[in-house]
């Protein structure tokens, strides 16, 4: 297991140098990256970072799917540095809203994060090539007729968000302003048409849902997107995202 301060490094933001001008570009952090080592000892657990739109969210988990830690929350850089401030952090909830601020390097595709004697090494290993990449705020439940109800709006702490990169998925359900943290799972995703099908390989409310896929019929709507299908319980869910600008 990570200890604490080993992880604060591990949620820190990953952030890509611009070779030509030493500079940081916080859209090129788009996409999913791997831990693959810390210290040069290969990361015994399994952990997936996704970027886009501002935010960012990560997941530690077991080989076997068993939950271990989630951080995420909003990002930004600034030369060379590089800041994030979590929505949530399961393993220290006293971070919430915290800015924490770290450096880093870059050589193609593989990033190297020094702090306080910890080296870790990331890959990138997918971009944003979907039509659903990026970050979304649950907006609300969709009626039979496909009706919205009222919109939560992005100004109440209570939040629940997904993130996409070309081919993966988290999502969160989180309070920053009473920092409690609600459930997070994650997994693999494809889009083929209006049909959306997510494979879970984590789960936090439960370990035994690790490797089913569900599948959604699938509109967008401008900034909206719509989707439609089964949740992991099994009951009919129907809601409308909004695309985090």
């Amino acid at each position: 297991m990570i200890k604490k301060k080993k992880f604060r490094l591990f949620i820190s933001g990953l952030v890509i140098l611009c070779l030509s001008s030493l500079c940081l570009s916080a859209q090129n952090l788009s996409g999913a990256w791997k831990l693959m080592n810390i210290n040069g000892k290969p990361f015994a657990e399994e952990s997936i970072k996704i970027y886009s739109d501002g935010y960012f969210m990560v997941g530690v988990y077991t080989a076997e799917g068993s939950f271990v830690r989630a951080g995420g929350g909003s990002f930004k850089t600034n030369g060379t540095e590089y800041t994030e401030v979590p929505d949530f952090y399961t393993d220290d909830s006293t971070l919430v809203r915290k800015p924490l601020t770290y450096s880093f390097s870059l050589k193609k595709d593989e990033l190297t994060l020094s702090s306080e004697g910890q080296k870790e090494t990331w890959k990138k290993v997918d971009d944003t090539s979907s039509p659903v990449s990026g970050a979304w705020r649950f907006g609300a439940r969709v009626n039979d007729e496909g009706v919205a109800g009222q919109r939560r709006g992005q100004d109440s702490p209570r939040q629940t968000m997904k993130i996409l990169s070309g081919n993966y998925f988290q999502w969160a359900a989180f309070n920053y302003e009473t920092k409690q943290f609600s459930g997070t799972g994650g997994g693999s995703y494809k889009l083929q048409g209006n049909q959306y099908t997510e494979t879970i390989r984590f789960f936090s409310r439960d370990n035994s849902r690790v490797g089913i896929s569900l599948t959604f019929e699938c509109r967008l709507d401008g900034t909206d997107w719509y989707h439609k299908g089964k949740g992991t319980t099994g009951n009919p869910v129907s809601e409308v995202w909004e695309k985090v600008k």
